[in-house]
């Protein structure tokens, strides 16, 4: 199976609708802040556009596992995504409350982060469903725009039992560089194919996926 692509930080209805057509599997809305962060009731708007056979990912930051799994059945969500600082801890109560895929944040170049990255990825690889390694940028929880050096995480710092997804300034232009470096499983992609904050460009999706294609077509 090759390299699937989630379109993430959807905020409207009409870029919903056409992630199956431009090449995604996932289509992801965000409620852990941020210029793409929607209420429950506009997530479902956009949500209600997907196609079916896409997958739902919810993003999620400091909500209680209540409110969490309250907003996964709301939206019928396949996946809860559990934004950087996700413990292995809060990992297991949020499977146990919501019956779906939790996949946990790690984010790369963290320098107030003393732990290693490799240890930090070996302790949710064993609950998580999937690890999301994501860039950190000073003074934004995601959404940056901005890659991490993906030449560096080494076979040491990748699950072994989850599922990889590489995020962080992800682009139509760089995406096959970071799968033949990082060789994830799921690409998940924001910024890097809008024309304005939270608008996507459908032309840039339509070209990101094509780059992924072109790559598996490669390996």
């Amino acid at each position: 199976m090759g390299v699937e692509v989630k379109f993430c930080g959807l905020t409207r209805a009409e870029d919903a609708r056409v992630v199956a057509d431009h090449g995604g599997t996932y289509a992801g809305v965000i409620f852990a802040g941020g210029p793409r962060c929607l209420d429950v009731a506009r997530a479902e708007r956009v949500l209600a556009a997907a196609p079916a056979g896409v997958k739902r990912v919810g993003v999620f930051g400091g909500q209680s596992v209540a409110e969490i799994a309250d907003t996964v059945a709301a939206l019928e969500l396949d996946v809860a995504q559990l934004h950087a600082g996700a413990t292995p801890a809060r990992v297991r109560q949020v499977r146990e409350a919501v019956g779906v895929a939790v996949w946990a944040v790690v984010r790369v170049g963290d320098a107030g982060d003393d732990t290693p990255l490799a240890t930090r990825v070996s302790h949710l690889d064993s609950v998580a469903d999937a690890i999301v390694l994501d860039s950190f940028v000073p003074g934004y929880g995601g959404g940056a725009g901005m890659p991490f050096d993906w030449r560096a995480v080494g076979a040491g710092e990748r699950p072994r039992r989850a599922r990889l997804i590489a995020a962080g300034g992800l682009t139509p232009e760089n995406v096959r560089e970071a799968i033949r470096a990082l060789r994830p499983h799921i690409v998940d992609v924001s910024s890097g194919v809008e024309r304005a904050t939270g608008i996507k460009d459908h032309d840039r999706m339509r070209a990101f996926a094509n780059a992924v294609l072109q790559n598996d077509g490669e390996s």
